[in-house]
């Protein structure tokens, strides 16, 4: 059975020493962050425990930093993370269950952004799994559009960006 709940100040040591093990660099800094934004409803964390051990989380941005999307008042769900020996057990799509329920309170849509390379596989197929498609912008770095001719770098910041309409549910 897996437990979602937003998150609380006690998850940090537990979130940063998992990620730790698997050399992932998520500062306890970040969710204290995150924790300042949850409080005044900026930023919504969502974290999953599986038989009390943390597996994963979701964060819910309010108001995108991704114009297309801030001008059109999209939710963006961010920073998805699964630990990934916990992949593939339905972890990721509970967590986006999560925050699609709650945008459904006061938005017909939420969008998203993946990273290009082969470590975002597993989220680009959950995505489409889940019943988002590209929003028509094209990729972006740094939530600008790319142009032609113009050497990006290949990072987190190299990104395309997803919509899924919430208002057929």
């Amino acid at each position: 059975m897996i437990e979602i709940r937003l998150l609380e100040e006690t998850d940090i040591s537990a979130i940063v020493k998992a990620f730790d093990q698997i050399g992932w660099n998520k500062p306890a800094t970040l969710f204290q962050a995150y924790l300042k934004e949850q409080a005044v409803n900026e930023r919504y964390v969502w974290v999953a425990y599986k038989q009390n051990n943390f597996v994963g989380y979701i964060t819910l941005k309010v108001h995108s930093e991704y114009m297309p999307f801030a001008q059109r008042n999209i939710p963006e769900i961010k920073d998805l993370n699964v630990l990934p020996a916990c992949r593939k057990q339905g972890i990721g799509s509970a967590l986006m269950k999560k925050a699609e329920g709650k945008v459904s309170a006061y938005s017909t849509r939420v969008g998203i952004g993946v990273g290009l390379t082969s470590d975002y596989g597993n989220a680009q197929r959950l995505y489409v799994r889940s019943g988002y498609v590209p929003d028509g912008n094209g990729v972006t770095y740094q939530h600008e559009s790319v142009k032609w001719g113009v050497d990006y770098k290949v990072d987190d910041d190299l990104v395309l960006w997803f919509i899924k309409d919430l208002s057929s549910k």
